[in-house]
This record gives structure tokens, sequence and C-alpha cells, in this order.
């Protein structure tokens, strides 16, 4: 799948990933691209993560998997403002990098061979030096990088954090959002219960439990029956600073029989429709499967689920380019026994522990950098979390 920058013709395209174990127990990065770049390498730790910079560089072909074995968890890209592409490898342990450049009848090729190796010291980035400089017809680096053909001064990792994230240390700030609301009710259950009612008690809840959490505060899009336009409640959520978005439902159809919990997030053909797949939408996509898949195994644990994958879906509220964005649908209101439990607070306060577990469990692996969450036992602190975790 493609990243293009919108409004600006970027002049290399990266046509080819490989990854491949080698023998000795390694990982070989090999990338493709149609001209000479001056790309900049370098180590991040903790986690340990190998990053290539290409500058003016679009992506023309999907990341691949991992190997099996070897030192490479995971692969994920995205573009910075500079149109600087940028790919992260994620590692198993630390490693030591050897870069070899080569200029092709028809492009460039850059391998990188990944080999185990001691950590460097805590706190640094470790800039990697190419084997044979990118030929001198390559682009220039934006001022923010070095060649990788240019020695590089040691400095600490840079962190790479959300637009509208407040500087130091800060409460994980959710946006709880209660669907539909005034003159939109939502579905409606055989006995009348209306969704805006039930979708206002849980979001109450899961925002009165977030907000029982040190280092964790809740705004809500909605606090009262009223009607909030699809895309207020976006501009609401990014007011707010909020770290995340989440939109409360209650689901329904014509078949009664139809029961349990769903959750969603924005599908690609959403995305790329409203904002020619954004680059920090794309990133977010990828956060929001995580942590979306950690909210639908909770409520699987506490109850019924109907759809038992994370679901992917084109809805306007999950469109949000500056946070990961996940809609539950928490039962089938339309199913007369889901109708009723949904109706006591015991049960919407059932729920709303369920999505709280999901998406505590998501930021004490996967905390914001200046989070209070970031200074407990056993965080795993990523600066490169703002990014995505999978697939971006």
């Amino acid at each position: 799948m493609a990243l293009a920058v919108p409004g600006r013709a970027l002049s290399t395209e990266l046509k080819q990933i490989d990854l491949a174990a080698d023998p000795q127990g390694g990982t070989v990065l090999t990338l493709t691209l149609s001209t000479p770049v001056a790309q900049h390498v370098f180590r991040l730790q903790n986690p340990d993560r190998l990053v290539i910079d290409l500058p003016n560089t679009q992506r023309r072909v999907k990341l691949p998997l991992p190997p099996e074995r070897g030192i490479v968890a995971g692969l994920r890209s995205g573009v910075s403002d500079a149109h600087v592409l940028r790919l992260v490898v994620e590692l198993r342990a630390p490693m030591q990098p050897q870069v070899q450049s080569l200029a092709l009848a028809a492009g460039y090729r850059l391998r990188i061979a990944l080999a185990a190796a001691a950590p460097a010291a805590a706190g640094d980035s470790v800039d990697t030096p190419s084997i044979g400089a990118p030929p001198a017809a390559a682009p220039t680096a934006v001022p923010t990088t070095t060649t990788a053909a240019t020695a590089a001064p040691k400095a600490a990792p840079r962190s790479v954090r959300a637009p509208h994230a407040p500087q130091g240390e800060h409460n994980i700030i959710v946006a709880v959002d209660a669907g539909h609301g005034g003159d939109d009710p939502g579905a409606t259950g055989a006995s009348g219960t209306h969704e805006k009612v039930v979708t206002l008690a849980i979001a109450r809840a899961l925002a009165a439990r977030i907000d029982r959490e040190p280092g964790m505060h809740a705004v809500l899009t909605r606090d009262g029956d009223y009607f909030v336009d699809l895309r207020n409640r976006m501009t609401r959520a990014q007011a707010a600073n909020a770290n995340m978005f989440v939109s409360i439902h209650a689901d329904a159809v014509r078949d009664r029989t139809v029961s349990g919990a769903s959750v969603y997030i924005l599908s690609e053909r959403g995305a790329s429709s409203e904002a020619a797949l954004d680059v920090q939408q794309n990133a977010n996509m990828g956060q929001s499967v995580e942590v979306a898949d950690r909210v639908l195994g909770a409520l699987d644990r506490v109850g019924a689920v109907r759809k038992r994958e994370v679901q992917q879906a084109a809805f306007v509220v999950l469109k949000s380019p500056s946070m990961p964005s996940l809609l539950v649908e928490t039962a089938y209101i339309s199913n007369a026994d889901e109708e009723r439990k949904l109706r006591t607070p015991a049960e919407q306060q059932r729920l709303a522990e369920a999505i709280f577990s999901g998406i505590d469990s998501y930021f004490r692996k996967f905390p914001p950098e200046g989070s209070q969450y970031a200074r407990a036992p056993g965080a795993t602190a990523d600066d490169g979390a703002e990014l995505a975790r999978a697939g971006f």
C-alpha cells in the first residue's frame, strides 16, 4: 500500500522490501529504491530498534512480516512532515548493523545486515555509517538528519510525540464518547430502551473508573442528553489533548436472537477516502488494533462476544488523525435479554470495567512518554509508540 504525501511529488520510490534470516541467526533487510537516497541509519534503545530515514521517498509496497527466526520482531513505517520516509525495525535484542549501498542500472539498493551485539550505553542513539556512500546524485538529506556517509555524534533518542500532546509529565487522557444523544436516539430495543441512554450511562461509568486510576483522566464528549456532531466529538477529544478515543454504542439488527459485543477500528478504505491515508492516521490505526484487541479480550472474559476478531469500518468518529480510536458495540439492544441487562447499573459497570481493563493493559504496555504510567515498575515506555505498533 502506498503512503503518499498530499500536495508534493516524491522523487524516490521504495519498490521492494525483503527480510530474510541468515544462517548465523541474524537478519538481512534489503531495500530496493528507484533512485539513490542520502539515507540516515541509527539505533535506538529501550526497546531496541533500528531506524532508517529515507528523504523524499514514498513506500510503494507492503511491509513484510519478519522471519520466524532472527533478530527482527516487526517492521513499521511512516512519513514525517519533512517528507522523510522512516522505517522502524523492532528488534528482539541489541544488534550491530552493517549497511551497504549499491547503485543499480535502474535504481538503488540498500542492504542492512543485523547481527546480535552488546547494547550501547543507556540513553544513546547510535548512528551507523554505511559501507559505501550513496552516489553523488543522491538528494540532500533534510537538515535534521545526517547522511549515512557522514559520521554523526551520539545523541539522546528523540521522542515521537503526537502533535497535540502536552509537554512534561502528564496524565493519560482518554476521550470517552457516548454514542448518539438528543434528537438522535440511536437504536431502540423492543421495550423502548434508547441506545443514547445506555451509552451515556456506560460512558459515565467508564469515565469514573478511568478517573479513579492514578495517572489517567477521562473527558466525556457529551455528558447529557444532547446531540454532538460526529466531527465535533473528534474536535473535543483533540482539544482535551486526548491520548485515545473510545466511542460507546449498543448494536441492533433485525434478528433479535443475535447477541454479544464487538470492537471496531477504522478501516483502511475509510481512512483513504477521508484523508488519503494520512501518515499519523495510519500510525494510529496500528495502535488502535493493539488496544482494540485488548478491549475485545477483556469483554470476552466477562460475557458474550459476537465477533471474536477486531472489526474494521469507516465510522466517522474513528477518523481522528491524532490518536488511536476504537468503537465498542457493548451488546445488541435489539436482543431482549441484552436490552434488559443494558438498563441495569450492574451491567453498565461490568462493561465499563472490561473496557477499562483493556485500555489500562494497553497503556501499561505502551505508556506515552512523559506520562505517570511511564514511571511505573515494569513499564516499557517506547518513544516510538506514537508511531504504529504494527503495519505502520
